[in-house]
């Protein structure tokens, strides 16, 4: 009988496993010069993640995962749903196109974590359990935030309704389900106190009616908790209570305490979903971060302090007060993307736990390597260590100067600098120095990207200080974008230039 002793060892092994719930993390692309997909795959495999979570349905990145063993959610964007509203036809070919094809050709074909805990206990106990493939398509993303000004209340729940009947003409619906990513600002406690929790009074119908779709077809919540958010949006906000380590400033509901932001937050949804009849639809956190740059809030140590205490949190597998047991729960994000908009804030770029070029910006144990640490991406080329800074000779008064900060900023990434940033500490021309430089490295090196009115040269020697980094861009395939743009970007530079 020792296989039987062996095997009740595994399964012990895979119910820690699943305990934890299996970490994820979100990969978005919108960057100048985005790491080849192989390499992200690659890194996302050796630090363990179970699972990835995409914006939309790239071929590349698709291409990636093929035979990977991670398991996906890919996304449509919200500019598609409109589309795919009105057209069941558009949602045919998204899905054929989208998810069929890439199943037929090994994206994500595996059973999860659970569906072999459930095989093996099946086999040992002669106890019945489904088999759940776990993949996801995200229908949109934090559509109904209260800063979109109901731009798609109308297209949301059509666009679901749609792959979902798509998936069922596919033959897809039991293994492939669909969700919508929410923003937490679709429900709220007037109170503060989690059983207080209800969705949000202009929607609230509209909620419902999706929720009672997502229960009916066996399809999970996804909900995007941000803690930093409220921090940055109230100065009055209790740091502490951001973090995992105990909160003068916790929330007490009856029975119960809450010490942190997460837990509350993710209780006050549970409450809603309860007290509307839905008690026991999955959830998924989909987003949950902290930003390193940007704001005077978004830095290193906090970002490591957010997500270490994150990860230990859910290692524990005990969930929240009112949710026991695991949280599936997806990192925001994988890599900074140095083209997002910052609209939201500066920070919107620096969410990534790894830097443009695939370097983990601080130690973080996700609990699934031995190293106990992130492995930084391998085999990253770059182009040469070189600089573009302001000459030494150019005074700060000079008329062209401003605009040529003004025009550096506004097509390539100045948000590290600024109050309480990592670059917060440089001087004017170390400020100016960094603008150019920028743009000059997001522009493939290119000489005229270094001209700036003749206010500009390179230089071999780095010219980061500290906490500030002038970074050197990577070679990537998006670079290509640039090549060959020499005698484009000296007119456009010229242009912009005469007009101040």
């Amino acid at each position: 009988m020792g296989w039987i002793s062996l095997a009740f060892g595994v399964l012990s092994w895979i119910c820690l496993l699943v305990s934890v719930g299996g970490i994820g993390a979100n990969w978005g692309t919108q960057a100048s010069h985005p790491l080849p997909p192989t390499t992200v795959v690659q890194m996302l495999k050796e630090n363990g993640f179970q699972k990835v979570k995409l914006f939309d349905a790239e071929e590349g990145t698709m291409s990636a995962l093929r035979k990977s063993g991670l398991e996906v959610m890919v996304g449509i964007p919200n500019d598609m749903l409109a589309m795919l509203a009105t057209s069941m036809k558009a949602a045919n070919n998204w899905v054929s196109k989208n998810v069929s094809a890439y199943i037929n050709d090994g994206v994500n074909i595996r059973f999860s974590l659970s569906s072999l805990h459930c095989f093996l206990t099946r086999a040992m106990t002669s106890k019945f359990c489904s088999l759940i493939m776990n993949r996801y398509v995200a229908v949109g993303n934090e559509p109904f935030l209260q800063t979109y000004n109901g731009s798609f209340l109308q297209t949301t729940f059509p666009a679901l309704q749609n792959i979902q009947g798509a998936l069922i003409k596919a033959g897809l619906s039991n293994q492939v389900k669909v969700t919508t990513p929410q923003n937490a600002d679709v429900y709220a406690s007037p109170s503060g106190r989690p059983s207080d929790g209800d969705f949000r009074s202009d929607i609230r119908d509209l909620m419902l009616a999706i929720v009672k779709f997502l229960n009916d077809n066996a399809a999970p919540f996804t909900v995007n908790i941000y803690p930093f958010i409220s921090l940055y949006s109230d100065p009055n906000f209790p740091v502490d209570y951001a973090f995992f380590e105990g909160s003068s400033s916790a929330v007490v509901d009856g029975s119960v305490t809450y010490s942190n932001m997460f837990d509350a937050n993710l209780d006050t949804l549970v409450w809603a979903m309860k007290k509307n009849g839905f008690p026991n639809l999955p959830i998924i956190v989909g987003e949950i971060g902290w930003p390193t740059d940007g704001d005077m809030n978004a830095n290193v140590q906090y970002a490591q302090k957010f997500n270490q205490g994150f990860m230990n949190h859910i290692s524990t597998g005990q969930g929240t007060p009112m949710r026991a047991g695991p949280i599936d729960a997806y990192l925001f994000s994988l890599i900074d993307e140095d083209e997002k908009s910052i609209q939201p804030g500066n920070f919107e770029r620096h969410w990534g736990i790894y830097t443009y070029d695939g370097w983990p910006k601080y130690q973080l144990n996700l609990g699934t390597t031995k190293t106990a640490a992130l492995l930084r991406a391998n085999n990253i080329q770059y182009l040469d260590k070189k600089w573009c800074v302001l000459k030494p000779s150019v005074n700060l008064d000079n008329s062209k100067v401003a605009p040529s900060i003004s025009y550096a900023c506004a097509n390539a990434d100045c948000t590290s600098l600024g109050y309480k940033t990592s670059c917060g500490d440089l001087d004017a021309r170390g400020n100016i120095s960094y603008a150019f430089n920028s743009f000059y490295q997001k522009n493939d090196q290119d000489d005229v990207a270094c001209g700036f009115e003749n206010l500009a040269t390179t230089t071999n020697k780095d010219p980061s200080t500290g906490t500030c980094r002038f970074g050197v861009m990577i070679i990537a395939d998006s670079g290509i974008r640039y090549q060959g743009a020499g005698l484009i970007l000296s007119v456009l530079l010229s242009l912009f230039l005469t007009l101040f």
